[in-house]
């Protein structure tokens, strides 16, 4: 329908497109693909003939669905069972993954799938590598009033002629009219009549302003010397602060606004602003927040009041909620029920402290009586184990690895831990107050609210976000006993619990006093015995 190039590439444009009757063969299943002409695939990109691959692209998932062809999954977010492969989607799932539907490539990462399928492309002759690149010409000029001015003068003797640097910035004027189909800049004529900078003769502004990605590219820039009334920002500071060590933003910056900052970043660093090549260290792109399976929006009427769960439930609840609902990368779907599990948790942990509170705190002399661990017992071990197991754990998910998710989890975890030691009839004041303190300190980022105020509760006298972070006890982690699984030619028999400084040999020797070894065996001789220290002894008999 005659769409320009811009139209086309867009999200918003109607996707359209005609059968030819033809079919082609994909290279690595064999399988008849049918070939269509689209009006969303550009000539210029690549060769002009793309494979459309519904289930993993936006556009070609509305395209597939609007003419009823067929979206296959060949991509499942980690984490995700595999029997969900053949699931039909609401939407393209546009993650990284692990490979299905996909014959010799099932299983792998879809990144490295990617390389041994360009691999045998370039092996069979029937492909090669080929860097595509996706710039395109940018026009930055807007006819609106937000933005900035557009430093040119126009000058019937001079022609163009850019604002002299000690003019500059052209601030907006504040006398503009806004109406529909005018551009606001027009309207006033204090703003557009001035001076020839070269001739000095009657001259006029541009009345253009530039797309606002010109002022949010490099805003980050401006957050290492934010009042400096000189420079956007000093060189120094620049050195001393750049680049990023994290960036988190939504999917939909993941092109433009990311591609714009890499631009004003080598750039500023041509011009010897900055030292850095690249504005980010790392990139977390978040998931939307779905209800019934689609996007929250304004437009559809789906969306959940902040508001509402707040007055409701607190803050802290709505915000642990965010967190542990989904990882953050992915979409996460809004459950009331998800939102009062979080409550009855945080609930939980308020009734916990509060049974503790006469026995740990420190306005009762509890630090006194809980000041040494003393000789411990195996139930006392195993609450020290998992406290900092947890500690361990919920380190590494939120500082590495981001998994606030399962960082709850595990937090939720030693709760239930702390609970059930509670009832031990010699539990270790000590132990319990290292556990409680634990849990609060862990969960502060998560539920910063209520842990500040069970942490003043406890006696404390300085604020929960004022501490250190928990650190790890190794000899906590150490066990006395560990299990190990037992196998009869790789099948599961038994489950042992063993001293765990047991030697292979050691370990080997316990296995054949297994008083069902023999029945088990069934008068078949031994011929080997595979030791993994640790975890299992496999038992292989003819």
């Amino acid at each position: 329908r005659g769409l320009n190039e811009l139209a086309r590439t867009s999200n918003e444009a109607e996707k359209e497109g005609l059968f030819t009757g033809a079919y082609c063969i994909n290279p690595y299943s064999g399988e008849k693909v049918p070939i269509w002409v689209a009006n969303y695939v550009l000539l210029d990109y690549g060769t002009g003939a793309v494979m459309g691959v519904p289930a993993h692209d936006e556009r070609d998932f509305e395209f597939a669905t609007k003419y009823n062809l067929p979206i296959r999954t060949v991509i499942l977010p980690e984490g995700t069972p595999v029997e969900e492969k053949d699931v039909p989607l609401k939407e393209a799932s546009v993650v990284d993954g692990i490979m299905v539907n996909s014959g010799e490539y099932d299983g792998m990462d879809n990144r490295e799938a990617w390389e041994k399928m360009a691999d045998k492309a370039e092996q069979e002759g029937f492909g090669e590598r080929k860097v595509n690149f996706r710039l395109r010409d940018w026009l930055i000029s807007r006819q609106r009033y937000w933005g900035c001015p557009i430093p040119m003068i126009y000058c019937d003797k001079c022609g163009i002629v850019p604002v002299p640097p000690d003019q500059l910035p052209v601030l907006l004027p504040e006398d503009v009219v806004f109406k529909a189909g005018t551009n606001p800049l027009t309207t006033s004529e204090e703003f557009k009549k001035t001076t020839c900078p070269t001739c000095g003769g009657s001259a006029h502004r541009e009345t253009d302003t530039m797309d606002t990605f010109m002022c949010s590219s490099w805003y980050f820039l401006r957050y290492i010397d934010p009042h400096n009334n000189t420079l956007p920002f000093a060189k120094e500071e620049g050195d001393y602060w750049m680049n990023v060590d994290q960036y988190v933003g939504g999917v939909e910056h993941a092109i433009l606004h990311l591609l714009y900052s890499r631009f004003f970043t080598k750039a500023l660093r041509d011009f010897g602003y900055l030292q850095v090549d690249e504005p980010f260290e790392n990139l977390l792109t978040q998931g939307m927040v779905c209800l019934g399976g689609a996007k929250m929006s304004k437009s559809k009427g789906n969306v959940v009041s902040p508001e509402e769960i707040i007055s409701k439930y607190g803050a802290d609840t709505a915000r642990l909620f965010i967190l542990f609902a989904a990882p953050p990368e992915r979409d996460l779907e809004w459950s009331d029920q998800g939102v009062e599990g979080c409550y009855r948790f945080l609930n939980r942990v308020w009734r916990l402290a509060v049974q503790y509170k006469d026995a740990i705190s420190d306005e009762n002399g509890g630090s006194e009586k809980v000041r040494e661990f003393g000789e411990l017992d195996k139930a006392a071990k195993d609450m020290r184990r998992q406290t900092h197991q947890t500690i361990q754990r919920v380190s590494s998910d939120i500082g590495t690895r981001f998994n606030f998710n399962t960082a709850v989890s595990a937090i939720m975890e030693l709760v239930n831990a702390l609970y059930l030691y509670k009832e031990e009839p010699n539990a270790n004041l000590a132990v319990a107050k290292e556990a409680m303190e634990s849990i609060l300190l862990l969960l502060a980022p998560f539920a910063p609210h209520i842990t500040e105020e069970i942490w003043s509760e406890l006696g404390h006298k300085e604020s929960i976000h004022s501490q250190e972070w928990p650190k790890v006890d190794e000899s906590a982690l150490v066990q006395d006993e560990i299990t190990i699984v037992l196998q009869i030619n790789g099948k599961l028999k038994d489950r042992i619990q063993v001293p765990a400084e047991l030697s292979a040999a050691e370990l080997e020797e316990k296995v054949h006093q297994h008083p069902r070894l023999e029945e088990w065996a069934k008068g078949k001789n031994i011929v080997k015995v595979i030791t993994v220290p640790g975890k299992l002894v496999n038992i292989v008999v003819k």
